[in-house]
């Protein structure tokens, strides 16, 4: 199952900094660099507006997600769920017949 993941800046994200100038960004990107090489996460990265992020996540449940997502060292601080939503897939130009 698909799941989208809306996650936004946490308290300690300073907007004043670029993405890969916060604190404890190279352990954040080990960390989203692992899930997407253990499958986890399918696409994802920062909307246009650079406060939210969207992934596209292959798990069994939302609940599977908040404790992986939890593990991320900006978990709670840079930065915090929005929302998780189950997606059903119609359309996908990526499938080649």
């Amino acid at each position: 199952m698909f799941l989208l993941v809306l996650r936004r800046s946490g308290p300690e994200y300073d907007h004043s900094k670029g993405l890969r100038e916060q604190s404890g960004f190279d352990e954040h990107a080990d960390f989203m660099d692992a899930l997407v090489e253990d499958g986890f996460i399918v696409l994802g990265g920062p909307l246009g507006d650079e406060v939210r992020t969207a992934h596209v996540v292959e798990a069994e449940s939302e609940q599977a997600i908040r404790e992986r997502m939890a593990r991320d060292p900006w978990s709670g601080t840079h930065l915090v769920v929005d929302s998780i939503d189950p997606w059903t897939i119609l359309l996908d130009g990526r499938v080649t017949a």
